[in-house]
């Protein structure tokens, strides 16, 4: 087993074995971190973190493109500590409830640097944007453009005259910090809320049915028929400013094609109409959840979006946006678990101390990943290792972690750790058979510390009205 080297690129970034064997993220010893945190535990390396953010914003500097901005997709890793750290680093958020926008609200967020998406936003959720004055609302059907009608005299007048607001939003408490740039904002003293149309290209990238969006039947945007019509009605209501549009073709996508076709599509509808000032091509870049997955480098797939963006004819003064998730969270952070059995019958069955209230995703959609012992941990594939099954512990037989795994020699009581978990693990976490959450713990140069602390019993019963 070969110790002090660095880890495979499914790992967050300064991964290592340390010099006892033991697998070490963000300096911080794995069995060390499982000791005093406890298992499971969702453990983030806080550079890597910041390291991808930066490596987004500099590609974009790079391709060229003067007014390019990062969106950082909240639902990946909806945690008031994650969405600080990008608000520090100047990325912009996604929200696509109220409760994401009172996270990133309450995490630093600049009002003037949150979009809200959704496919079936309620009253309440676009009244609470509209009186935060987020920077763009995406408009995804008919029935949102009258809605927003509706509310925009009820908000706008809580805004005039005589009845100024503070600068600081309601739903950000005192002390928190708010990200913005300089001054106050472009949006600090509009009369109107700015929008984007969100479009369906009838693109689809390769990759599960349950993660892609882009295809003509997508229960998100309006098809590209309707897209004139449209923009007719955003452009017909009083209080709208239609900025441009949106696109997102799906998820966890490994080739670069299906991206051009979307830029493509979006500067077809903006040529059509003279041409718009904001176009937000969404997110989507794949991410590496097992050593043998190798997708598009940052570099790469900024380069191509804004390229393709070029090639399209949308102009170079138009504002880009881009919407990564996964890729800026996913390969930062590892889940930790125990091992609490072993049994053989027609495969080895490893029993740990989570599963599907941790990690849905292999269940959902059949989610792929790796695993190692933290304390003895040998390359995937490497001689001597048992092929087994990571199962979890909850009743349910499709409770599965991971199917084909090679461990060790698994024995109760190991550590287990499951590399790329920091995108939806955190996000699509339950209470399933009464399990609490796990925490969320942030490590650097050696320390560790907790931002989310693990759920207890008296939380599962803390809004029971009896």
């Amino acid at each position: 087993m070969a110790t002090g080297t660095s880890l495979s690129h499914v790992f967050p970034l300064g991964s290592r074995l340390n010099e006892r064997g033991h697998v070490e993220v963000g300096g911080c010893d794995t069995i060390e971190l499982a000791r005093e945190f406890g298992t499971p535990a969702y453990v983030v390396a806080e550079d890597d973190l910041r390291a991808r953010a930066r490596a987004f914003v500099q590609a974009g500097r790079e391709a060229g493109h003067e007014d390019f901005h990062v969106v950082f997709a909240s639902k990946a890793f909806p945690c008031t500590a994650v969405l600080g750290l990008f608000a520090e680093e100047g990325l912009w958020c996604d929200v696509a409830s109220a409760g994401e926008l009172h996270l990133a609200l309450n995490a630093g967020f600049a009002p003037e640097r949150i979009l809200m998406h959704g496919n079936a936003k309620s009253v309440s959720e676009l009244e609470m944007a509209l009186r935060a004055r987020i920077a763009l609302i995406v408009i995804d059907n008919f029935d949102e453009i009258d809605r927003l009608a509706r509310l925009l005299d009820v908000v706008q007048s809580a805004h005039a005259p005589g009845r100024a607001e503070s600068v600081r939003p309601a739903h950000v408490p005192a002390g928190r910090t708010v990200h913005a740039r300089s001054g106050t904002g472009p949006h600090a003293a509009r009369s109107s809320q700015d929008v984007l149309i969100r479009a369906t290209p009838d693109v689809r990238g390769d990759t599960h049915e349950k993660i892609s969006t882009g295809q003509a039947d997508s229960k998100f945007g309006f098809s590209m028929a309707d897209i004139p019509a449209a923009i007719e009605r955003v452009q017909s209501v009083a209080g709208l400013s239609l900025q441009g549009m949106h696109a997102h073709i799906g998820s966890q996508l490994l080739e670069l094609e299906p991206f051009r076709r979307e830029a493509a599509a979006l500067a077809q509808i903006g040529s059509g109409v003279g041409g718009f000032s904001i176009y937000d091509l969404g997110g989507g870049l794949g991410v590496a959840y097992t050593e043998a997955q190798h997708p598009p480098e940052i570099e790469e797939w900024v380069g191509t979006v804004v390229g393709a963006a070029h090639e399209a004819g949308i102009p170079p003064h138009a504002r880009l946006l881009v919407e990564p998730g996964r890729a800026l969270t996913a390969n930062a952070g590892v889940t930790l678990y125990t091992v609490e059995s072993v049994k053989r019958n027609v495969f080895t069955w490893v029993g740990v101390d989570g599963g599907m209230s941790d990690n849905l995703r292999p269940m959902l959609y059949g989610a792929v990943y790796e695993a190692h012992v933290a304390d003895r941990f040998n390359p995937v594939g490497a001689a001597g290792e048992t092929p087994c099954v990571i199962a979890g512990k909850h009743c349910e037989s499709g409770d599965v972690i991971v199917r084909d795994a090679s461990l060790d020699d698994p024995r109760p009581g190991d550590v287990i750790v499951v590399p790329a978990t920091g995108a939806y693990g955190f996000a699509m976490a339950s209470n399933y058979n009464g399990v609490p959450r796990p925490p969320v713990v942030f490590c650097k140069d050696g320390d560790a510390r907790v931002v989310v602390r693990r759920e207890s019993f008296e939380d599962l019963t803390a809004r029971d009205v009896l």
